[in-house]
Formats: structure tokens, C-alpha cells, sequence
């Protein structure tokens, strides 16, 4: 293994953590909903973030399917659906990587259209965090996301202090003063392992059809295309193509499912929540697998009492500050009125409807491409943005 330009450190460590207000809910929700085998969940999980860390030595993480996740804990699709839909994705994303077509989409999607779907994608982040996450614990819960929220504040560029890992410590003590749940939890752990599982035809057919589908407009969109720009932002002298971030996409969908892992991606807002916390290089990646991999090897018959003691108004502060960022990223169109505009079209779509990053792609494509548009943008000589 090389383990040149990663680095190890209280900032990657405070780094780790700036994606697990999105993660942690939805894996544990998909666990519930699909009933999934935990520690395979868990392990297979950290082990790709691991991995992830070590081939891009920058903090690119891992994440679950949000298209797919959504579909199956709202209707509690079953656990081998799930796996065929799962590898029915890498195989799909094998054949556009392989193709070219992903590299002759990035040239064709324009940044204001990129721009527009993470703007979407930082919105849905700060909707999730203020609905479902910090309103819950009633007064407590909002006096710990106030004090969560000024701490991120006040220490959000301290390298001394990370904000993450304070934020993450209150939300221990909170729990370790208020909250006597404790007994439920084994102090006794047992070693788990993932269990092998082979999707069949029926399982591949079904989950292409009801999961997969849906996934692959946000998939292109989120998880190769804005990714690479917010890799591009971030850190601008590193060469990142979108065929090797769609490699890696097909590559890991093409062996969780056999592990009993869920499918996963790579994910725009996630590289922006560990870079706002303090990541910098693939070490906040790597430890943050550790963290999945230590709960599934000891932790997986506990992790639902684990879930009831931590503070759900933590998580969602952290998860606020990752769509904030998200959103932020849109400054650079500020002096561009005609780009903006369509940027915060294409957004507002992609928050507001059913399959809204799709709808959304294409509108504002239409709209960018549009031949009045492009006289437009002719005449007053501001056509460089892509």
C-alpha cells in the first residue's frame, strides 16, 4: 500500500466525519427497511472508503445510492433486490466508462448545469437536517444543534481545535449525561463477518428496473460529473478524469453485492463535507472506513441501540454545514447573471421534483443550449464557462 500524500492528523481525523450526518441515517435506515445482514453493511462499507483513500489519495468518499436509498425505505424493497440493482449498476456504469460516453457527457454538461444540481443536492442537505434531524429531542435537541452550530462557527477553520471532533464529543457527553439507554448495549461484542451472496437473473432484472433506473440520472450527475468539479475546486492541481471516477463507481458496485454490501457511489457534497471539516488528503477517507469497519466487526448486533443514544441534532448540524458548502459552491457564477439564473433554475428543479435531477439536467440544458441563449451569450461575449 502507498501511503504517499496521505496524511494522518487531528484535521483528517475532525475531516472524517463531515459526511456522516448523510451516511450513518441512511445505511442504518436501508438496514431496517431491507433487512439487511448489519455487519456486512457496515464492514464492506468501510472497506471500499478504504480503499477509495488509498487509489485517490484525496478525500473522495464513498457513499450509499441516495436514489436507490430513498426508494427502498420507502417501500421497503427486499435486501437481494437491492444487491441485483447493486451490481445491475456497476455493470452499467462499467459500459459507459468503457465506452467513453461519461467523458463525452462531461464535455457536453456545461459547469452552470453542474453548478444548478450540487446547488439542488445542498439544499435537500440543509432540508433533511432542519425536518428530520435537529427538530428531534424537542427543546434539548434544539439547544444541542445551537451549541453544535456555534461551535462549527466559531472553530470551522481552526486546525487547532476541529470543529468536527467537538461537535462530535458534545454529542457523546450529551448522551453519556442524559440518556439511559445504555443497558441495551452488548459489552460483550462478538466478531462478525459479511455473508456471501450471489444475485441471480430475477434479482438483476428487478433491481434494474426498480432501483437502478432511477439512480442513474443523479449518479451522472452528482456522483461523476459534479464530483470531478468540486475535485477540480478543491484541489486544482490535481489531474481527475471522469473516466477513472466512473471506473472505480463500476468497479465497487461490481463486488458489494456479493459481500452483502449496499451499492455505493462517490459523491460531490461528500468530498465538500470532509473538506470543510478539515480533510485534505485520503486519510480522513481511510478513517472514516475504520470507523465503519470497527462497528461492524464488533458492533453489528448493537448498532440500532448505538443509533438511539447519539443525538440525532449532531448529526444534523454537521449535515447543514455539509449542504451549506455544497451550495456555496455556486459563487463563482455570481458575476454571470445569465449563468446564475439558469444555475438556480436547474437547482430549485432538482429540489422540488420527483426525479428532479434528471428534469432539472435536462431543462437547464435545453435552456444553456438554446439558440436565442447562445446569441445571447455571443453578443455580450461571456460564453466562457465551461
Amino acid at each position: 500500500m502507498n501511503f504517499r500524500n496521505i496524511e494522518f492528523n487531528r484535521n483528517e481525523l475532525a475531516g472524517a466525519f463531515g459526511d456522516i450526518g448523510t451516511d450513518f441515517p441512511l445505511l442504518t435506515a436501508m438496514i431496517l427497511a431491507a433487512g439487511l445482514h448489519t455487519p456486512g453493511v457496515l464492514i464492506v462499507f468501510g472497506v471500499m472508503q478504504i480503499l477509495t483513500g488509498l487509489i485517490y489519495k484525496m478525500p473522495m468518499p464513498v457513499q450509499p445510492l441516495k436514489a436507490m436509498a430513498t426508494l427502498v425505505i420507502a417501500q421497503k424493497i427486499a435486501g437481494n433486490v437491492l444487491f441485483g440493482a447493486g451490481l445491475a449498476i456497476g455493470l452499467t456504469m462499467l459500459i459507459l466508462t468503457l465506452t467513453g460516453a461519461i467523458e463525452k457527457l462531461a464535455k457536453i454538461v456545461p459547469k452552470t448545469i453542474i453548478r444548478g444540481l450540487q446547488l439542488g443536492l445542498g439544499i435537500s442537505l440543509c432540508s433533511l437536517a432542519f425536518k428530520q434531524y435537529i427538530p428531534t429531542g424537542n427543546l434539548n435537541g434544539y439547544i444541542l444543534a445551537g451549541i453544535s452550530f456555534c461551535l462549527t462557527i466559531f472553530l470551522i477553520d481552526n486546525k487547532k481545535f476541529p470543529a468536527s471532533i467537538l461537535v462530535i464529543s458534545t454529542g457523546v457527553i450529551y448522551s453519556l449525561l442524559f440518556n439511559s439507554n445504555f443497558s441495551n448495549i452488548d459489552v460483550f461484542p462478538k466478531i462478525y463477518l459479511p455473508i456471501l451472496h450471489v444475485p441471480n437473473i430475477d434479482d438483476l432484472t428487478t433491481g434494474f428496473l426498480l432501483l437502478a433506473i432511477p439512480q442513474i440520472p443523479l449518479s451522472l450527475g452528482n456522483s461523476i460529473l459534479a464530483t470531478k468539479q468540486v475535485a477540480h475546486d478543491l484541489f486544482p492541481k490535481t489531474q481527475l478524469s471522469t473516466k477513472k471516477i466512473g471506473f472505480t463507481y463500476a468497479l465497487m458496485n461490481l463486488v458489494t453485492p456479493f459481500l452483502s454490501g449496499i451499492p455505493v457511489c462517490h459523491g460531490a457534497g461528500g468530498m465538500v463535507g470532509h473538506y470543510t471539516f478539515g480533510g485534505r488528503t485520503g486519510g480522513s477517507v481511510i478513517i472514516y472506513g475504520f470507523f465503519y469497519l470497527i462497528l461492524g466487526f464488533f458492533f453489528g448486533s448493537n448498532i440500532h441501540s448505538l443509533i438511539n443514544i447519539f443525538p440525532l441534532p449532531v448529526l444534523g448540524v454537521i449535515l447543514l454545514f455539509e449542504g451549506l458548502a455544497m451550495m456555496f459552491l455556486i459563487k463563482d457564477l455570481f458575476t454571470e447573471k445569465r449563468n446564475l439564473l439558469i444555475s438556480l433554475l436547474t437547482g430549485i428543479i432538482a429540489f422540488g421534483l420527483p426525479y428532479g435531477f434528471l428534469i432539472a439536467m435536462i431543462i437547464g440544458m435545453a435552456i444553456y443550449y438554446s439558440p436565442f441563449q447562445l446569441k445571447t451569450l455571443i453578443s455580450i461575449g461571456d460564453n466562457k464557462n465551461t
